[in-house]
C-alpha cells in the first residue's frame, strides 16, 4: 500500500491520546477515544511544502503515528483489527492553533483549522511486519532541535482499540489512513523552519514550511 496517499479516501484524526498532551493544552483526558475527519487533499508527501495559509497566524506541529488501512474494515473486533493493517507512516497533523481556539471559545466546529491543503504531513509507508505498534519511537525536530519525541507506548489507547472504535461506526477502506494522536511538545512553525519527522532508524521525512502566495 505504498500509494495510499492516492488510494485512501479519508484520514481519521485521534484527538487527545497522549495525557501530557491533553494537559499542555488544558484539556480533559478522555474516557473513550474521538476522532475528527481530514479530506486527502491535505496530504503532502516526503519533500514537500507546507503552506502557511494566510487565513492563520499560528500554525503548529503534531507528531503522529499513521496507521495504513490495508483491507475494508466494517465492524472488524478488536482481536481481528490488526489483520486488516498494511502498515504505518510518520506523520504531522499540521494545525492552525489560533482558529482552533477561536472555533472551540465559539462553541464551533473546528475543522477549519484542521483541513487546509498541504496539512497533512506524511513519510514514507512502511509495511506492518516491520513495527511493532505498541513500541515504536518517534521524533520531530524543527530546523534541527527536538520539539516531539515519544513511544507508542504512552498513548491511551493502542492502535488496535482505536482501529475497534473507529471501524464500529465508519467503515474503513484499504489506504485510509489513522492518525493516532500527539505527544506533548506541540509548537509553532515558520516560514522557511525545515520541519524532520523521524521513526528512529526506520523512516524520515522532511517539509518546509512555504508562505502563501
Amino acid at each position: 500500500m505504498k500509494d495510499f496517499v492516492q488510494k485512501g479516501t479519508k484520514i481519521i484524526c485521534i484527538g487527545r491520546n497522549y495525557a501530557k498532551h491533553a494537559a499542555e493544552l488544558g484539556n480533559q483526558v478522555p474516557s473513550e477515544p474521538f476522532y475528527f475527519i481530514k479530506p486527502t487533499t491535505c496530504y503532502v508527501e516526503n519533500g514537500g511544502d507546507i503552506i502557511y495559509h494566510k487565513i492563520t497566524k499560528n500554525l503548529h506541529h503534531e507528531l503522529e503515528l499513521g496507521v495504513v488501512v490495508g483491507r475494508k474494515m466494517s465492524r472488524v473486533p478488536k482481536e481481528d483489527v490488526m489483520a486488516h493493517v498494511a502498515g504505518y507512516c510518520i506523520s504531522n497533523d499540521v494545525t492552525c492553533r489560533d482558529l482552533q481556539e477561536k472555533c472551540k471559545s465559539e462553541r464551533k466546529p473546528w475543522s477549519i483549522s484542521k483541513c487546509l491543503d498541504t496539512h497533512c504531513a506524511v513519510g514514507p509507508f512502511i509495511p506492518a511486519s516491520e513495527l511493532s505498534h505498541n513500541n515504536i519511537e518517534m521524533v520531530l525536530k524543527v530546523n534541527g532541535e527536538v520539539r516531539q519525541s515519544t513511544n507508542t507506548k504512552n498513548m491511551l489507547f493502542d492502535v488496535p482499540t482505536l482501529l475497534e472504535y473507529v471501524n464500529r461506526h465508519i467503515t474503513l477502506l484499504p489506504g485510509d489512513l489513522v492518525q493516532t494522536g500527539t505527544p506533548e511538545g506541540v509548537g509553532p512553525m515558520h516560514v522557511g523552519d525545515i520541519v524532520t519527522l523521524s521513526i528512529p532508524g526506520v523512516s524520515e521525512a522532511s517539509f518546509k514550511i512555504i508562505d502563501d502566495c
